[in-house]
């Protein structure tokens, strides 16, 4: 069961790999595209946990609002990587997303009200040197890179914040709220502010993609990621999960040639930032062992 439930989490990690590939695929703007891709995996969710699962849909007033606002960072989040897809290209943007760890290690024991981890910060550092040696070298695509790092931003304040509702109600419903407010909040603002009338802009294949992307691509894995914690550890999800930008760049280069071949630095750079992250991984579940082999011999 242990490997096949590892075969599982690498499909999901690849297919979430795979969404920055159907981003540069997809025509449409960001703008768009987070749209419908919020409606289109809201109405998959929704008939998933009411009509298969037969599951109630309940949740607090309070419970609402804080899903709410934790969904409209995920609208924030994946305006700003499909953003940075369409201004630079898929290899940028993936490994702008490699900071999520740096503003983890700060936010994270803000939140959770826990000591700043000394070997976090230490990576951190890293990885912003990495960030700022691939902006140097890769100039041309500033805007692209600048949108990254909010989408990594934004990224870990919905990881973040997503961790304290666990328990709260099902994992099915945080998902379903998340995705149905974020889209709901989108809803709003594109109204007032008349965007509303850019969202029918867009054709039948970018449409059937979007529906693809939704389904496959974030209900599914979302789902699946959640169903996994019953046959695997929270610190090999997370390893695993730091897996998705080296599938997406391997997969873009290949896939779309010329436009994502990028300098050797940027390379080496992203190598460097990927394996601070597997280090830090390893480092962390040694320090995990200890606590717990001591707690047992106390």
């Amino acid at each position: 069961m242990h490997k096949l439930a590892l075969f599982r989490l690498h499909l999901i990690v690849f297919l979430w790999g795979f969404t920055a590939i159907l981003g540069k695929l997809i025509h449409a703007n960001a703008q768009n595209l987070v749209f419908y891709r919020m409606l289109f995996a809201a109405i998959f969710l929704f008939a998933f946990i009411r009509i298969y699962k037969k599951e109630s849909i309940k949740v607090t007033k309070k419970l609402f609002f804080q899903l709410a606002a934790i969904g409209f960072a995920m609208a924030v989040h994946w305006f700003c990587f499909f953003h940075s897809i369409k201004v630079s290209n898929v290899s940028i943007a993936l490994s702008c997303l490699s900071l999520s760890t740096l503003f983890a290690s700060i936010l994270e024991p803000v939140i959770f009200k826990r000591k700043i981890d000394v070997s976090e910060v230490v990576m951190g550092i890293v990885i912003v040197a990495c960030i700022l040696l691939i902006f140097k070298t890769e100039f041309q695509y500033k805007e692209g890179i600048f949108y990254g790092v909010l989408c990594a931003i934004f990224g870990t304040i919905f990881s973040v914040f997503n961790g304290k509702m666990f328990g709260k109600t099902s994992s099915g419903n945080i998902i379903f709220y998340e995705i149905f407010c974020g889209w709901a909040i989108l809803l709003i603002f594109y109204s007032f502010s008349g965007q509303i009338f850019q969202l029918n802009e867009i054709n039948y294949r970018d449409l059937a993609l979007i529906a693809l992307l939704a389904s496959v691509f974030t209900a599914f894995p979302m789902l699946e990621s959640v169903n996994l914690m019953k046959y695997i550890s929270p610190f090999t999800l997370i390893l695993t999960v730091n897996l998705e930008p080296v599938y997406g760049i391997i997969l873009a280069f290949f896939i779309f040639g010329e436009s994502e071949h990028m300098s050797s630095i940027f390379y080496i750079a992203s190598g460097v930032m990927i394996l601070a992250i597997v280090a830090n991984g390893f480092i962390k579940a040694k320090k995990q062992r200890k606590l717990i082999k001591h707690k047992h011999q106390s």
